[in-house]
């Protein structure tokens, strides 16, 4: 369907120094978790998003020198001339599709460790390095003019990579952060003291960069608003504005990364406009911003009024790479919303590339070559598929494989789709979540090879008498009641209670009787979401973990520190380091989780949260039952994220019926 001319504004045009911007759609630099290493992965990645309408791509943070390694965090690098090859390959894949190519040039100073290039971290005082117990080097004169050096040899490498857009990176706590900032720049030379002080290092990289690269390439920078206290807004202020003549566009920022990238439980869309919205009569350059932004209106509000003059994305381009081109081709009802779960962050954290919740595809575009808005077709005669369950992998499957172009019949033994998906959004703050089961819900419902059949619970005669000859189980897992995980693989038989109650029954709404003790051996979000929500409701609750800290898992998700504040306000008692090893008639008795010290507290309400029991009983039964194909999928087969849950769905759908020798899982091997 045509666009809706109110967005037209959206795709004009807009010059950045030497360079023209095709729209105002700006991938920023984001991390992706393949760096140097997976130089192909990360181009056809790219490509992807300059394919569907981003107009300026961005890499992830880009190291100039060897004293700025993050390992073992995935990063980008411009140190060499091998380099230029890898990074050439990007700019290539982005231009392609008319999109502008942009690099961050990044120097991490004493947050970077540099445990593979062994050399000596770097500040403006010699301090811990993170994560590692040695210190940086202090920088003297000599240090902070191989600094510019290495830095401007970076621009030109980026030049000659063919990049439009090259960054200045003075955020996130990095080095240049490190110089500008009071709490961390106690020098007494003219790199320190005063603000105008401090910030000399990034006015030189700004004029060094400028003249390396000014007359082909756009310059931006990357800059917090603020101070890391919230204050100096008004030095900072004064300072964009005086490198307004020098920089094309301004991309920025806040120091708190946790609202930058918070996720959807505690920050809704557009969170940054209050803080940001001063810089463009600042400056009078263009300005790009972040803020989840999945709504086109939140997007055209903001150019229109112009608090920014592009819109800024992260996530919203993972969940979405074509979230542009379905503004612009008039197709609203087919983005695929991001649901600021941060999984993509958090598998970055693993030194693993990213994937997405919403979108199975992201980081597989090169590896198995899939295509967030193409599937293969399934060719000759197609007989009907039956997939049972309704949860994110069997909606994902359902959905995949009538874009395949098969009949489906999708049925769900409950009055509601969703599965976990419709549970989990119950919790605090979830609600967005539920885009991951409304979105394919929607997309199903425009296709009429695709049927949903609620209330339709299955047993292996049910499915005989559909005649599908190929099956998809997908029903899901169950969290088990007997406290099988980590602390306990083979259970405990106390834990047999009538005061047990699984999460579950929970959100289905059944409450326990208080105190409550819930015990978190899973150590993600659930037990302390679930601990939330009873705990808003009036009941004494006590969360139990062996592990350090609340929801130690969600630390990658960042999350951890918030879900922790909240239960604290909440009034519940916390107990890290501790396992629950038992129950008896009004207490559950305890044990630390090193001396093995026993204890005991009062408990009328227990709530393991420790792993899950996969629902394969039906394909079990199916199995000598002479179909074509049968496969269980999803929780069923392993349960895990919801984002393996949607992948798993997506991967068994998109590999149905195809040869073996079509199936490939490419291996990036890099050869200097």
């Amino acid at each position: 369907m045509p666009r809706d001319p109110r967005f037209d504004i959206l795709f004009q045009p807009l010059k950045i120094g030497p360079v023209t911007a095709p729209n105002r759609f700006w991938q920023v630099p984001h991390c992706t978790g393949m760096g140097f290493s997976l130089p192909q992965t990360l181009a056809t990645m790219r490509g992807v998003k300059a394919e569907g309408g981003w107009g300026v791509v961005n890499t992830e943070y880009c190291s100039i020198h060897p004293t700025s390694d993050d390992t073992p965090a995935p990063y980008a690098t411009l140190w060499d001339e091998g380099d230029i090859r890898n990074m050439a390959a990007m700019t290539e894949a982005v231009h392609a599709h008319g999109a502008l190519a942009g690099v961050e040039l990044w120097h991490g100073g004493w947050r970077a460790g540099n445990v593979l290039s062994r050399e000596a971290p770097l500040g403006p005082e010699s301090m811990l390095a993170a994560r590692v117990p040695w210190q940086s080097q202090r920088m003297d004169r000599q240090d902070i003019r191989n600094l510019r050096d290495w830095h401007r040899a970076a621009a030109l490498r980026a030049k000659q990579a063919d990049f439009d857009v090259v960054y200045v990176y003075a955020a996130h706590t990095y080095l240049l952060t490190q110089f500008l900032d009071s709490s961390t720049n106690p020098r007494t030379d003219d790199y320190g003291g005063e603000f105008a002080d401090r910030a000399r290092l990034v006015r030189e990289l700004v004029e060094d960069t400028r003249e390396a690269v000014g007359d082909r390439c756009a310059v931006a920078i990357r800059i917090e608003v603020t101070d890391e206290d919230g204050k100096g807004g008004e030095e900072r202020a004064g300072f964009l504005a005086e490198l307004a003549p020098l920089v094309d566009v301004f991309d920025v920022t806040i120091p708190d990364y946790g609202t930058e990238m918070g996720p959807s439980r505690f920050v809704k869309e557009a969170v940054l406009e209050d803080h940001i919205a001063h810089v463009k009569a600042a400056t009078g350059k263009p300005v790009v911003t972040v803020g989840r932004f999945t709504s086109p209106e939140t997007m055209l509000s903001l150019i229109r009024r112009g608090v920014q003059d592009f819109i800024g994305a992260a996530r919203p381009s993972i969940a979405d790479p074509f979230l542009p081109a379905k503004i612009r081709e008039g197709r609203l009802a087919e983005i695929r919303e991001c649901i600021g779960c941060n999984i993509c962050y958090a598998h970055d954290g693993l030194g693993a590339p990213i994937r997405c919740t919403q979108n199975p595809t992201m980081g597989e575009e090169w590896r198995r070559g899939w295509h967030p808005e193409r599937v293969p077709a399934l060719i000759g005669k197609v007989e009907p598929v039956l997939v049972v369950g309704a949860g994110p992998a069997g909606l994902e499957a359902a959905l995949t494989l009538g874009r395949r172009g098969a009949q489906v019949m999708l049925a769900e033994a409950g009055n509601e789709p969703g599965g976990r998906v419709t549970l989990e959004s119950r919790l605090p703050g979830l609600t967005e979540w539920a885009r991951v089961r409304d979105w394919r819900l929607h997309q199903i419902s425009q296709m009429p090879n695709v049927e949903l059949y609620l209330a339709s619970e299955m047993d292996r005669a049910t499915v005989l008498e559909t005649g599908a000859r190929h099956v998809f189980v997908a029903t899901g897992s169950l969290w088990r009641a007997d406290g099988r995980g980590r602390s306990h693989p083979r259970g405990v038989a106390s834990f047999s209670d009538p005061r047990t109650m699984t999460p579950e029954a929970i959100l289905n709404g059944a409450r326990p009787k208080g105190p409550v003790v819930i015990f978190d051996d899973e150590e993600y979000h659930i037990a302390a979401g679930l601990a939330d929500l009873l705990a808003s409701e009036g009941l004494d609750i006590t969360y139990v973990t062996p592990a350090g800290r609340v929801a130690d898992w969600s630390a990658y998700t960042v999350e951890q520190s918030r879900l922790q504040s909240r239960l604290i306000e909440r009034g519940v008692t916390i107990l890290t380091d501790t396992v629950v090893t038992g129950l008896v008639p009004g207490t559950a008795e305890l044990a630390c989780a090193y001396t093995g010290r026993s204890s005991r507290i009062a408990c009328e309400g227990f709530v393991p949260v420790t792993s899950r029991e996969q629902q394969d009983s039906l394909w079990t039964k199916l199995k000598d039952a002479g179909l074509t194909s049968l496969h269980r999928i999803g929780d069923a087969r392993a349960p895990g994220l919801i984002a393996h849950a949607v992948h798993d769905g997506h991967r068994f759908a998109r590999e149905h019926l195809e040869p073996p020798d079509a199936v490939e899982v490419r291996r990036e091997r890099p050869i200097c």
